[in-house]
């Protein structure tokens, strides 16, 4: 189930126009990435008061369920985020901060520092997370998945399976030189002059500093991946569809993996060189942008 999502930027430089604000954004990018939908965003200076009437209009008025807030977490006389959350919500749920710090401390001894509350009010429930980018992409990244069953159970009229789900096994990777022998025993073999693949495999690098060229970001450990088989299928019939196209096949991994790991095969055959280099870039392009879930974990 996708949800509507809140980001408030806590920020006093950032309110009067002094700052870029970069850390709401990224939680922005990231909240996407995992198919929420962003519903509103705000910046407002580190005041006790309308900090509070922002997560009281999201919660009340608008109803959203998610609410991220970044900055005002540390020990400046004026950081008071966490108290104006706690104000607010009803309920705590502490586990989300302790889960975030921890997370935290594997990469810097300073996230002990870190003040983060949580909490629900009615059906929203309301996460602060820090003013760094870099530490709010870190912390959020430690916890999404669990935040998105918590949503789930929200939304229910009763209580929820909380029991741990077991983790998808990785699976086997196939092979190359397999696929290459069966393509060339298909009906319109005889129509490929070429066969060219993709391999797909889990970086140490983030995305973000590959992508978008952002600095100071921790190494990957691994990534959580999942995949819409309806999605791929349809993408794999589009390639097909191509000019000179003959031949398509994929395979994607599911559950945990590590770096090191493959993430896909792609392999697509043709008739000439420029027909399948245009169908494979868009096929694992389309499979990249449209029919994956990938959650980084640090």
């Amino acid at each position: 189930m996708s949800y509507q999502a809140a980001v408030i930027t806590v920020s006093d430089k950032g309110y009067r126009g002094e700052r870029v604000d970069t850390s709401g954004p990224a939680v922005c990018a990231m909240l996407k990435e995992q198919g929420f939908e962003i519903s509103y965003t705000s910046i407002v200076p580190d005041e006790f008061d309308m900090i509070q009437a922002e997560l009281r209009k999201c919660a009340d008025d608008l109803k959203i369920p998610l609410v991220l807030t970044t900055g005002g977490t540390g020990f400046s006389p004026r950081d008071v985020t966490p108290e104006a959350t706690l104000a607010v919500v009803e309920r705590e749920t502490r586990g989300i901060p302790e889960a975030m710090r921890a997370e935290s401390l594997k990469i810097t001894p300073r996230g002990c520092l870190s003040r983060s509350a949580a909490g629900i009010r009615g059906r929203t429930l309301i996460v602060n997370l820090p003013g760094s980018e870099k530490a709010a992409k870190e912390n959020l990244s430690a916890v999404l998945d669990a935040v998105a069953h918590g949503l789930d159970m929200l939304a229910s009229s009763g209580s929820a399976d909380c029991a741990e789900k077991p983790i998808p096994k990785k699976e086997p990777v196939p092979s190359l030189d397999a696929w290459l022998k069966e393509a060339k025993k298909e009906a319109g073999a005889a129509g490929c002059g070429m066969y060219l693949f993709h391999n797909g495999v889990v970086r140490e690098t983030a995305k973000a500093a590959v992508r978008e060229g952002a600095e100071n970001t921790a190494p990957v450990r691994g990534m959580r991946f999942s995949y819409d088989a309806e999605k791929v299928e349809a993408a794999k019939k589009a390639a097909l569809a191509m000019p000179g196209i003959q031949y398509v096949r994929i395979w994607l991994n599911s559950g945990e993996l590590q770096v090191g790991d493959d993430i896909m095969l792609v392999l697509v055959g043709g008739d000439i060189r420029p027909h399948v280099i245009d169908a494979l870039q868009s096929l694992v392009g389309e499979i990249k942008q449209h029919c994956i879930t990938e959650t980084e974990v640090y």
